[in-house]
């Protein structure tokens, strides 16, 4: 690859910085590859998507499979990548720094942390210790690393909107670089958090029937994809094969 691991962090600031940021979810080299051939700027790798390749549910990777996979991914392109970390896969936050420490090592140049612990969330102070010890392990790196701190409470259905503000903020405050509560789909709600953590950028996780263009508009800094483009992958794949067993023929 021409870029330097370093010119990649450098980029995705810059690109934090320009906002309208959109961001695919490949999740592997091949669609990695397309995905950076179509023009992204910058792509985000997806715990869902990663563990559906091969073949398991999502949370059933482990840390150094997931490790392997962003070293190898980052090493493929020129683009950015934002890490989609899960809860750091550790339980302490002794843990959580080398886990945090090991992911940088990989050429990563965002990591997003998650709240959610089984099938809930973290205690928000819990939380917002292990989102502190996840910014000092960056911030001792002395690399450029970006980190995005999620809140989980829409996915989980454990959380309304005011908790997901209040963790939001707590989280900004810890030292989240990009806040990120995926599962938001009201204007007003996306609204409410983006100014309620304003100066600091906002991720919305793009949904079926959303348009990029109108959430920019909102204020959000920047959208991903998700598992949506995995899912549609596999969507064609079926439809495809469907079309050989039944009536013998490719669509």
């Amino acid at each position: 690859m021409s870029k330097t691991t370093e010119e990649k962090r450098a980029v995705f600031r810059q690109l934090h910085e320009q906002g309208s940021l959109v961001l695919p979810n490949p999740w592997d080299l091949g669609s990695l590859q397309r995905i950076e051939k179509l023009g992204a700027k910058a792509v985000a790798s997806t715990s869902a998507g990663f563990a559906e390749s091969r073949g398991r549910e999502d949370y059933r990777m482990s840390r150094e499979e997931v490790l392997a996979h962003l070293e190898e991914m980052c090493s493929a392109t020129d683009l950015p990548l934002n890490a989609d970390f899960e809860s750091g896969f550790a339980e302490s936050t002794g843990e959580l720094s080398q886990s945090v420490e090991l992911a940088i090592g990989t050429g990563i140049a965002g990591l997003s942390i998650e709240d959610r612990h089984g099938k809930g969330l973290f205690p928000e102070d819990v939380a917002v210790e292990r989102l502190r010890t996840a910014r000092n392990a960056i911030d001792k790196s002395g690399q450029d690393v970006m980190l995005v701190a999620r809140c989980e409470g829409f996915l989980t259905g454990t959380a309304e909107l005011p908790e997901v503000i209040d963790r939001l903020k707590a989280y900004a405050k810890a030292g989240g670089d990009v806040l990120y509560a995926p599962g938001a789909s009201k204007r007003s709600d996306i609204k409410e958090i983006v100014g309620a953590v304003a100066p600091k950028p906002v991720n919305v996780l793009l949904l079926p029937g959303m348009q990029a263009r109108d959430l920019f508009e909102l204020g959000v800094c920047r959208v991903s994809t998700g598992s949506f483009l995995t899912d549609a992958a596999w969507r064609a794949l079926e439809s495809a094969t469907r079309s050989v067993l039944e009536d013998g023929k490719l669509p």
